[in-house]
């Protein structure tokens, strides 16, 4: 197919061609009367010649010959080490002694899919899928995320300001660190997401115990149920929580059908595990906190433009609200 700024269509081509060969036109006027070059209206007339009406399509710009193209089984090796060892091109790359942009040409001529499209324990591709109606499933998971010290932590001063973490100048009355960090503690972030529409509940509380896992379900359900959703199954990780009678028992009094995902296999809850990475980007760490009560106050804002108004790239550039018509504050 031709280019979008080609001067001829190949009907076009065809019309020059057959003005040159069969009608005798001379090369120049033909040129001349459809606004092309003399070498360009002689390449069609050549090509007319040699192969008639089907010569007037583009050709590859392939080369006939790549001298500088690896071995086949140079790249067939390539090829063997992703599929054994679902690799990236700079890992293999290194051990194979070659540049990663030509391993990265190989998988590409090779049609490997990407890794972040296959599951890495089998090297299957991974099904993508969505249910049809809000409420079908409902994605609940738990994230863990470290407290901000007053004052702000080192987005603001910096991991190493003023020395005070090394021995020399510890002050005696100052908490010590545990594995690098203050023993400020942590947050649990509790978070459901809506499978078909995405729409999200989250809250930051003080454990992941099943009493607290509980307790936040029966308010994430009841902010689901205010939304005009009907929640009729809810998957969770293998976490002990998830896995206790309470849970049960709180899941199957709703009428509510539990699912676990296959243990190693967090892409199965995938839809929540992406809402975490957005959530840690777009507002936990998306710019310094002088406080964590600062981050914390800044959470329900956060949440209601990632529900109303931020568009999601699955669904085609809309909030999730868009699949939710009985939302309320849709556009507020």
């Amino acid at each position: 197919m031709p280019h979008a700024n080609a001067p001829l269509t190949e009907l076009g081509r065809l019309r020059l061609a057959r003005c040159v060969v069969d009608d005798g036109w001379p090369l120049r006027q033909a040129a001349d009367r459809f606004q092309v070059s003399v070498t360009t209206a002689k390449r069609w007339a050549d090509r007319y010649r040699e192969h008639g009406p089907r010569g007037m399509t583009d050709r590859s710009s392939r080369p006939h010959h790549s001298p500088h193209r690896l071995p086949d089984q140079v790249e067939q090796r390539v090829l063997q080490v992703r599929l054994e060892r679902r690799w990236g091109p700079a890992r293999i790359a290194f051990l194979l002694g070659l540049n990663p942009s030509t391993v990265h040409q190989v998988l590409v001529r090779g049609g490997v899919a990407r890794l972040r499209h296959i599951d890495r324990a089998t090297g299957e591709p991974v099904r993508r899928y969505e249910h049809p109606a809000p409420g079908d499933l409902v994605h609940v998971d738990i994230k863990k995320l470290g407290n901000i010290p007053d004052g702000g932590g080192h987005k603001i001063h910096g991991r190493t300001a003023g020395g005070h973490n090394s021995s020399a100048h510890r002050d005696p009355n100052r908490p010590r660190k545990i594995s690098g960090r203050a023993n400020l503690g942590y947050g649990y972030l509790h978070n459901a997401v809506d499978d078909h529409s995405r729409l999200a509940y989250t809250e930051i509380l003080p454990d992941e115990t099943k009493q607290t896992a509980a307790a936040f379900w029966q308010r994430a359900r009841n902010f689901f149920h205010t939304s005009g959703i009907t929640v009729t199954r809810v998957l969770t990780d293998n976490g002990s929580c998830y896995r206790s009678r309470l849970w049960r028992d709180t899941l199957t009094a709703a009428g509510i059908t539990h699912k676990r995902t296959r243990p190693y296999r967090p892409q199965t809850n995938g839809k929540v595990e992406r809402f975490n990475r957005t959530l840690l980007d777009e507002w936990a760490y998306a710019r310094p906190y002088h406080t964590e009560t600062e981050r914390r106050e800044a959470l329900p804002q956060w949440l209601h433009i990632y529900n109303h108004h931020r568009g999601h790239t699955a669904l085609k550039g809309l909030p999730p609200a868009s699949r939710v018509p009985n939302l309320s504050g849709q556009y507020n």
